[in-house]
């Protein structure tokens, strides 16, 4: 994989996520449920172009729907780390999107993790990775492992990050025609909220009855069918074990060990369904 060093005009990516498994073991007094996952990041990505400006002003040239510009996730990770650097430097942001909205793929915290990353580059803060880890935390709580950068066990709220090493497997990823809201899954008072924890030690790398499972996905099956319909399928021709959701929804995904595998159940696939193949990366490309 190319490593990619932040450049002023060059495109830079912000990769999608998927959670090998997702399981809710208990809940905060403040509300915030108590997580512990798998993230895996994946060879498709949304792109971003920074270009300086003297105004101090930030800038986002993409107009995104149903999104005010206040609270966009790049607009917001720009200027805090304009505001925390006390710099009068601006800039415009081209956001170039591929990654689907109410996806579960981390699209809207990769975009805000790879602003914090370049912009810190290119402005020349100084920021140490673990310091823009904490800055990412107050955007959302899946900003940390996108500038962590390296696939990682994650626990709490998913800010507690350990290195994972993962063998090279490739992803059918379907997209339901729904967007899933994040908050409406973890409010749903069925959800399990009790799965015993995990030791890092315990988990195996792969996926399967053994390795994990979602528990946001008996939700989130109920309140969008359509997810549930996709999940359904892809079970149907490779089991329960290697397929899952990904996140709070909506894509579902199935794991192979080749390139061709994929694309040999991606074949079989409704003519109106939308998916995508997709790699499985090392680390983040930044």
């Amino acid at each position: 994989m190319m490593l990619v060093t932040p450049s002023w005009g060059e495109p830079l990516p912000a990769p999608a996520k998927l959670n090998l498994f997702l399981h809710v073991t208990g809940r905060r007094p403040d509300g915030y449920h108590l997580l512990q996952t798998v993230f895996r990041f994946i060879d498709f990505a949304d792109s971003l172009v920074f270009l300086p400006r003297a105004d101090g002003e930030i800038v986002l040239e993409t107009n995104l729907p149903n999104v005010p510009m206040e609270k966009n996730l790049v607009v917001r990770a720009a200027r805090l780390l304009q505001e925390k650097a006390g710099l009068r430097d601006g800039v415009s942001i081209r956001l170039e999107k591929h990654l689907p909205a109410g996806g579960g793929l981390g699209g809207g915290s990769s975009d805000a993790a790879t602003t914090l990353l370049a912009l810190n580059h290119l402005w020349q803060t100084g920021f140490s990775r673990s310091e823009l880890q904490t800055l990412g935390l107050t955007l959302g709580a899946d900003v940390p492992v996108f500038v962590f950068g390296q696939n990682a066990f994650a626990e709490g709220v998913g800010e507690e990050l350990t290195p994972v090493e993962l063998p090279p497997t490739w992803y059918l990823l379907l997209f339901p025609a729904v967007e899933s809201d994040t908050a409406a899954v973890f409010r749903d008072p069925h959800l399990c909220r009790d799965t015993p924890p995990l030791r890092v030690e315990e988990w195996k790398s792969g996926m399967g009855r053994n390795f994990g499972h979602n528990d946001l996905e008996a939700v989130a099956t109920v309140l969008y069918p359509a997810i549930g319909e996709h999940l359904c399928w892809l079970r149907e021709r490779v089991g329960e074990g290697r397929s899952r959701m990904s996140g709070s929804g909506a894509t579902v995904f199935a794991e192979f060990p080749d390139e061709k595998s994929a694309y040999s159940l991606a074949n079989q696939l409704p003519s109106h369904w939308k998916w995508r193949v997709a790699e499985g990366l090392a680390q983040h490309p930044l």
